[in-house]
């Protein structure tokens, strides 16, 4: 039997997640995930791409309020912010209008990070549409790279472990939700699954960048991961990790919920 053993948000794109017992599906991924972002001058989105540092970079939702702790200083933003300065930002291609910019939040990643960057937030007006060659037109994505959920497999990190001197945790892949019972990379091939009793589409194998090789310990990035991968497991020429999905129903996903995967068509 494949079961549920993992459940994260990361309500700030590319800074440290948040475990949770239980999942709500919004309309666009799990409840808070991926709803702020930084970006930088241009209005570019800001990761641990660009600086690995982002990995200490903490969240906690407290109530209705969103604490950011680095480098023992710590600051509180509305979970759900309704006022502030509207702009354009960009995700890879996706010009996204509408983001909310927080100038005191902003202040203080800037300073923390040594560099002019602004907090925004995707308030529920705006629509970011998953790419439509692979979803449908109803389909939405928060800041996330591309699409709502990522699961991933506790058999392909113990598989790719098996080539890393030093193993690795599932942290490097910042996964939504994470299964066990599966073989090894099996999630590859998944189209059609039931998590709980909320129906998901499987719509791409996770190609993989250089955030595998941070260590989100220490905020530092050196190669490995990310050399296994293409070495062992890749599809296309390029390094996989993990499957994304859209759902195909609303409710609540738990810890320990089964996961049924629906035979190929």
């Amino acid at each position: 039997m494949i079961t549920i053993t993992g459940i994260f948000i990361y309500p700030l794109k590319s800074a440290r997640g948040i475990a949770l017992p239980e999942a709500h599906l919004s309309d666009r991924g799990i409840q808070h995930d991926r709803r702020f972002l930084l970006v930088d001058a241009s209005g570019r989105f800001f990761t641990q791409r660009d600086d690995p540092r982002m990995a200490l970079l903490h969240t906690a939702i407290v109530s209705d309020t969103l604490l950011l702790s680095f480098a023992s200083k710590q600051l509180e933003v509305p979970l759900t912010p309704s006022a502030g300065d509207t702009r354009n930002v960009r995700v890879f291609s996706d010009e996204i209008a509408g983001a909310l910019e927080l100038p005191l939040a902003s202040e203080f990643l800037g300073a923390a990070f040594g560099k002019e960057l602004s907090l925004v937030y995707m308030p529920d007006g705006v629509r970011r549409q998953v790419d439509p060659t692979r979803a449908g037109p109803d389909d939405l994505v928060g800041f996330a790279d591309g699409f709502p959920f990522l699961l991933t497999n506790e058999s392909s990190l113990n598989a790719l472990n098996v080539h890393l001197s030093d193993p690795v945790t599932m942290r490097r892949f910042r996964p939504n939700f994470v299964i066990e019972g599966a073989d090894a990379y099996a999630e590859d091939h998944f189209t059609r699954l039931t998590l709980g009793s909320v129906p998901f589409l499987a719509l791409k194998p996770c190609s993989r960048c250089v955030i595998v090789d941070t260590d989100p310990e220490l905020g530092v990035r050196a190669p490995g991961p990310l050399a296994a991968l293409a070495h062992t497991h890749t599809i296309g020429k390029r390094a996989i990790f993990g499957q994304n999905l859209v759902a195909r129903g609303t409710g609540v996903v738990r810890m320990g919920d089964e996961v049924v995967v629906s035979p190929r068509d």
